[in-house]
């Protein structure tokens, strides 16, 4: 089949790699669409981060080169002997994270696991093959290129549960990546009232208010901070860091009122110095989310079935599977228009 291949930084070939095999409690599925994650495009322009060049992954037995890609929907192709939850035709959104299914489904992920893209073969190919557990159908009437932004939005979603939003909440987003807006979304699903978003982009504030922002704001010009205060003195009832800095780690902090929840989503790349005296006197409770419990996966695909949720604007551009490096790669990395960009495989919908 033909494979967008990581073999290190910089370098990323189109080229063709075996389907793996059917086990019994597999599934095989003809990948329609899928996403270039930020994770893609660090192992591409800085890799190898996560993916494990030298020695085999502990759980998997594989190590680079790989297949990347994890955001993904298809079509089921060929099922194991033990399959039972879906057969061939299937339309199917994959959970591209296995794990031991030895802790709680709150923690599991904390624990031992792998995630396709990464750890073994990914979705920048015609077939990917993943356990059962994995495949979860999706409505007739949700569409395959839609469903391929499942995976994305379920970070989002599982920080918004972790800031505890609820009906009636205000909230601040400190970044409007992908990430950041598929937050705006999961915010407004869950019935904030108001969604403050901050970056230092015009494009991407422009999407953010498609997307369900009621307030945006560039930080180039105004402290985001002193405007939230200026409207709630005592501060938002949940920030979500999601641009990886210091400076909007701080600002989320300090624009949360006492006992609100300040969650980190976004992937820290540098250390900084951080005096946990901010938080005790200030009251508020700061906690991080990485990745999501299989239930909250589920659940995004509710949250795209919703008429009142647009992730139009998020869905920048698909490219062809031969052109991702140029027109994927290249072009998140340099196009600040650009924010999803879904890579066509059999481009079914």
């Amino acid at each position: 089949m033909k494979a967008a291949v990581w073999h290190g930084q910089k370098d990323v070939r189109v080229e063709d790699r075996d389907v793996k095999t059917v086990n019994e409690n597999d599934v095989k599925v003809k990948v329609s669409w899928s996403g270039i994650c930020g994770t893609d495009l660090h192992e591409y322009e800085i890799g190898p981060l996560l993916i494990q060049n030298e020695t085999p992954n502990e759980l998997t037995g594989e190590k680079a080169p790989l297949v990347l890609g994890h955001e993904f929907s298809g079509i089921v192709e060929e099922v194991g002997s033990n399959v039972t939850k879906v057969k061939k035709g299937d339309r199917v959104a994959v959970n591209p994270v296995v794990t031991s299914g030895k802790h709680s489904a709150e923690t599991d992920r904390y624990y031992e696991f792998y995630s396709a893209g990464l750890h073994t073969d990914g979705s920048f190919a015609e077939y990917v093959v993943s356990p059962e557990g994995n495949i979860v159908p999706i409505p007739d009437d949700l569409p395959l290129d839609r469903a391929a932004l499942v995976e994305p939005l379920s970070v989002a979603a599982q920080a918004i549960k972790e800031g505890e939003v609820k009906q009636g909440d205000t909230v601040a987003i400190f970044g409007c990546g992908p990430i950041g807006l598929f937050a705006i979304v999961a915010a407004k699903a869950a019935g904030a009232k108001e969604i403050f978003a901050f970056d230092l982009s015009d494009e991407r504030l422009e999407k953010a208010k498609e997307v369900g922002a009621t307030i945006t704001l560039n930080t180039k010009d105004t402290d985001a901070v002193s405007f939230i205060k200026e409207k709630y003195p005592e501060g938002v009832d949940a920030s979500f860091e999601v641009a990886g800095v210091k400076p909007t780690f701080d600002s989320a902090i300090t624009a949360t009122k006492p006992k609100g929840n300040m969650v980190v989503i976004a992937i820290h790349a540098r250390d900084f110095e951080f005096n946990p005296i901010s938080l005790m006197t200030s009251g508020v409770k700061l906690s991080s989310s990485l990745g999501y419990e299989h239930e909250t996966f589920k659940k995004s695909i509710d949250i795209l079935m919703d008429e009142n949720v647009n992730v139009s604007p998020i869905m920048t551009k698909k490219v062809e599977l031969d052109d991702i490096v140029e027109e994927g790669f290249h072009s998140l990395s340099n196009d600040l228009n650009q924010a999803k960009i879904l890579v066509k495989l059999s481009g079914e919908l």
